[in-house]
């Protein structure tokens, strides 16, 4: 990233903490933790904690996994980030699973956000610093049926973050946490109604519960993006080539609202900060600290709705839609994708096209993912 990119970027990051201040929006440490990674979930409205298993449920809903049609698999997938501004900030998601026997699976997967190589120049006549901000998680999970139809699995993970300018700021170090998730998932039985047959679904995932990140000795804590998926899903089958998936996807971070006032010199709030509690205290304020009460805790759940048309097995169709409320993000966006199956590969793509007047920096992003199964 150039020096007039950088520039740009932080331009756009002031704009968005403005609008964070007079809106409270809940802003954490890695949030990119909270960014859809794989083409196929992107394409629905970027969900997943209840659509059909597939190589990227690590992210999801790894529970899902001993459902899976297959025995092992591997899923890479690649999403540019501000990519109207710039060409080498980017997430990158690679997955593994493994299903061990009827009850059982682990899984694990390596996420890496870069934020591009910046050139660091304190005068004219020097000599350019370049530094890569970066940050990265490792984790791994089990997932066990306790039944046919549902199962649970956990999670550990370990994050990193090295976003800091060390050139810039020397008192700054690198942070890091770690975290645990708890999922589970639902599948029915194929059912038949009067034109179809059907098959329920329903999912939920605890993630990122763990400690808060420090990025200096002395430094403010920074809450990791703990939250709450919750979905269902059903699916249409027409005939044994024709099939139409509905997903629905509640999403709620789980960390404190600004809810601590901000005052000038006149005694005017000109904003709010996040208590300072610990990780597990921030979750359950969560759910009552928002300063208009229960209403704007309303506020804080996202929506997704997606829709997808599977033909043989082998070709996909998807639509989607996500929407956060005004005061809360306003992240509105119309999801389209698409996906072909050729044997053991997969090949995925979705865009996504922004709705809303804030600006959004995945705005007219093609993302790619690709997986090999293993049967």
């Amino acid at each position: 990233m150039k020096k007039n990119n950088l520039l740009l970027f932080l331009l756009i990051l002031a704009i968005n903490l403005s609008f964070s201040q007079d809106r409270r929006v809940i802003t954490t440490a890695v949030p990119f933790l909270m960014i859809s990674a794989d083409a196929r979930a992107s394409g629905l409205g970027e969900q997943g904690v209840a659509t059909t298993p597939d190589a990227f449920s690590q992210h999801w809903n790894p529970s899902k996994y001993v459902f899976s049609e297959n025995l092992s698999g591997v899923g890479v997938s690649y999403t540019p980030y501000l990519s109207k501004l710039v060409s080498d900030v980017f997430l990158a998601n690679i997955n593994y699973f493994n299903v061990i026997d009827e009850r059982s699976s682990w899984s694990a997967s390596f996420k890496y956000f870069s934020l591009g190589d910046i050139d660091i120049i304190q005068n004219p006549q020097d000599i350019p610093l370049l530094e890569n901000p970066n940050e990265f998680t490792l984790d791994a999970s089990y997932s066990l049926k306790l039944s046919d139809y549902f199962a649970l699995a956990v999670t550990g993970r370990y994050l990193m973050s090295d976003v800091k300018l060390q050139s810039v700021d020397s008192n700054s170090d690198s942070a890091s946490s770690f975290a645990v998730d708890i999922s589970g998932f639902y599948q029915s039985d194929e059912k038949s109604y009067k034109n179809f047959n059907g098959i329920w679904r329903a999912g939920f995932n605890l993630s990122n519960i763990g400690p808060r990140m420090k990025y200096e000795e002395l430094g403010k804590k920074n809450f990791i993006p703990s939250n709450l998926k919750i979905g269902s899903a059903f699916d249409f089958i027409f005939d044994s080539s024709n099939k139409v998936s509905l997903n629905l996807e509640l999403n709620k971070l789980l960390v404190p609202s600004p809810s601590v006032p901000i005052y000038n010199s006149n005694e005017q709030i000109i904003g709010y900060n996040q208590a300072d509690v610990n990780f597990l205290s921030g979750i359950f304020k969560s759910f009552g600290d928002a300063p208009d009460g229960f209403s704007e805790e309303l506020k804080e759940f996202t929506v997704a709705l997606g829709l997808e048309y599977l033909y043989n097995d082998s070709f996909a169709v998807r639509a989607g839609y996500f929407n956060e409320n005004e005061n809360k993000g306003a992240r509105k966006y119309l999801t389209f994708g698409t996906g072909f199956k050729i044997e053991e590969i997969n090949l995925d793509l979705s865009y996504l096209l922004s709705t809303s007047s804030v600006i959004s920096p995945l705005e007219n992003t093609l993302r790619f993912s690709f997986t090999y199964n293993f049967y």
